[in-house]
């Protein structure tokens, strides 16, 4: 556990280095602030609405933004160490490859959730300066939100592993990289969206539904916030899909972690039996 951990403050060090923390925190705060207090701008009064709305906001800037920034600060983290030579230098020490696997994972995810827990606790703290109103069911729902962020971000910092894990060249990955973000984030909702549009509910229902849902980890994180509360889903739009897949929130808190531990996993045994 010792040396996950040193490689893991080695992560995070790089990370403040390299301004990554400093600017994906900025990134965060900064657009969840706007999407908080321009909120209200269609209505004619600027100013933040309640907080389930600003959940609902805040949801669609995770599913957009959060994948992209796991997958720049993973994708290089095996072939990039291995192109600059340090990889063979950080494995002449005592450590095992898998220890140095989970130390840069948590290293990464550790700078991922540093700056969702202050980037969007900017936005709740702005909100509640302005004396709004907010339940406690509001308060649980944001707090679960900020949760379920983070473990779309390690899956998707899994994801980036596991493509660092299998290339050769850094820019081989960064491309696949993106690649990797447009399809879950963008085509493959405009993909089952079409399906749904085509097939009226004749084979797309059901359980095939729910399995098509799952097999994205955006999908899972969506449905899991905006149809996670009452106050929530009145405002998101998904409640009819919710109703539609019927999936709970356990089995969607499932789908997250899965899709964290098992490209995580398939990294390792790729990066043990790589060459060095």
């Amino acid at each position: 556990m010792r040396n996950i951990l040193i490689v893991a403050r080695k992560e995070i060090q790089e990370g403040l280095r390299n301004r990554w923390v400093l600017a994906t925190t900025l990134l965060l705060a900064g657009l969840a602030l706007s999407l908080t207090f321009l909120g209200s701008a269609p209505t004619g009064t600027v100013g933040v609405r309640a907080l389930d709305v600003v959940i609902v906001s805040l949801s669609s800037l995770t599913i957009f933004l959060l994948p992209l920034i796991a997958l720049l600060i993973s994708h290089d983290a095996i072939v990039g160490e291995m192109e600059r030579g340090t990889m063979l230098l950080l494995l002449s020490y005592p450590v095992g490859r898998w220890q140095v696997l989970l130390g840069k994972f948590l290293g990464h995810l550790s700078i991922l959730a540093f700056a969702t827990l202050l980037g969007y606790g900017a936005a709740a703290g702005a909100l509640a300066a302005t004396g709004a109103e907010i339940d406690a069911e509001s308060w649980i729902a944001f707090a679960t939100m900020i949760g379920s962020s983070i473990m779309l971000g390690a899956a998707f910092i899994a994801v980036g592993y596991l493509v660092s894990a299998l290339v050769r060249e850094r820019g081989t990955a960064g491309g696949i990289a993106v690649g990797i973000w447009l399809v879950f984030v963008l085509i493959y909702d405009m993909a089952l969206l079409g399906m749904l549009v085509v097939d009226q509910g004749q084979i797309l229902s059901g359980s095939f539904l729910n399995a098509l849902l799952l097999l994205n980890p955006a999908d899972a994180y969506r449905l899991f916030n905006l149809t996670g509360s009452a106050g929530v889903s009145a405002f998101s739009g998904m409640a009819g899909v919710a109703q539609s897949a019927t999936l709970s929130p356990p089995v969607l808190l499932a789908a997250l972690a899965a899709w964290a531990l098992v490209p995580l996993a398939l990294a390792a045994l790729a990066f043990s039996r790589r060459e060095l």
